[in-house]
């Protein structure tokens, strides 16, 4: 009788100890990022998708807009057959590769509109996220395309460094520092590019 308790009591040590080993090793190890979380880092990047240096460039209609105040641009533009102004007088007509501060004209490589499937003007951020990862409005890019679009594209990194404005002032960049920008776009498309609802 007594040989049947020990070996029941050591039983019951081992049984808890497993557990408690188990449940410990459980609480370690770190949780895969769900949707939530997903949606969070999509939310933090939306901080500059919907800042007007980016909408500025996405608009609803066929007019470019500029400044802060997302006023119509002057002289009047129109979008063009290519995204990149009327015939004879194309975007890269007066916008360089770069700034040119000395007459307060901004540039960078191949500036142009964003197409018109990919307006942002006016949308929500649940709106914008699903233009974003639609392949039929987004030039048919992947998850690890439009990745690479936001993190390593000339034209989308204008947005930090935008120049000087008419007054002389340097213009207002976007928000969130472009290596954290980046760090939250890889982030979100690592853990699954979800979409608020």
């Amino acid at each position: 009788m007594n040989i049947i308790c020990r070996a029941i009591n050591r039983a019951s040590i081992l049984l808890i100890a497993f557990f408690g080993l188990a449940v410990a090793a459980q609480a370690q190890t770190p949780a895969a990022p769900g949707k939530a979380d997903s949606v969070a880092l999509f939310m933090q990047m939306h901080k500059v998708l919907s800042h007007p240096r980016c909408v500025n460039c996405h608009p609803r209609d066929d007019t470019p807009k500029q400044g802060l105040d997302q006023h119509v641009h002057s002289p009047p533009m129109t979008r063009g057959a290519v995204n990149d102004g009327p015939a004879g007088l194309p975007c890269r007509a007066c916008h360089g590769e770069a700034n040119f501060d000395p007459g307060r004209m901004p540039g960078a490589p191949n500036w142009h509109l964003a197409p018109a499937s990919m307006a942002w003007e006016g949308k929500t951020a649940a709106e914008l996220c699903r233009a974003m990862t639609d392949r039929s409005r987004n030039g048919n890019r992947s998850l690890q395309a439009t990745v690479k679009h936001l993190t390593e594209d000339k034209l989308v990194a204008w947005g930090w460094e935008p120049g000087i404005n008419v007054y002389g002032k340097p213009r207002e960049p976007v928000p969130i520092e472009k290596a954290e920008f980046n760090r939250l776009v890889v982030a979100w498309a690592n853990s699954g590019g979800a979409c608020p609802d």
